[in-house]
């Protein structure tokens, strides 16, 4: 089992959660709130309004999202979903945990304020303008930047 941290569109109340959920896909299971303990731009961009993760380290916020644990096939399915390694890759980060609530019984659960790692997507390919976007620390596809995620199905 693999732990990830999602930041976008597959965090609870977001276009893409239900493939977290489906378990055509594998499994997984949430267990902590958290955010990177490095700060990292976060931007929406190109024409489906896709929330990107720079691997710009030190720059823009402490990113805040979820760690799920995860299974071989649904980490599969997530490389694939996340295109790596094309458009994004995925690389191991310190994770600073604001609630821990899930795990099997007699599992570790880290306290709140602790370090933890996981896998998270970024991207070292984008468009020169990127990194002078605005920078978000934790993202909504209805927030009040008005850039509505365009989803796959809903793709020309």
């Amino acid at each position: 089992m693999a732990r990830i941290f999602v930041y976008g569109t597959l965090k609870k109340g977001q276009p893409n959660y239900h493939r977290m959920l489906d378990s055509a896909n594998g499994k997984a299971e949430f267990l902590a709130s958290a955010f990177t303990t490095e700060k990292y731009p976060l931007v929406i961009a190109g024409k489906y309004n896709i929330p990107f993760l720079l691997n710009i380290p030190g720059q823009g916020h402490r990113l805040h999202g979820e760690i799920y644990k995860v299974d071989d096939k649904m980490l599969k399915f997530l490389d694939d979903f996340e295109e790596v390694p094309t458009l994004y890759q995925r690389a191991q980060v310190s994770l600073e945990v604001k609630e821990w609530v899930g795990g099997t019984e007699g599992e570790e659960r880290p306290a709140a304020g602790s370090i933890t790692e996981a896998f998270l997507y970024s991207t070292t390919t984008y468009q020169p303008d990127w990194p002078s976007l605005p920078r978000y620390e934790s993202y909504d596809s209805r927030g009040d930047h008005g850039l509505q995620y365009v989803t796959r199905s809903e793709r020309d």
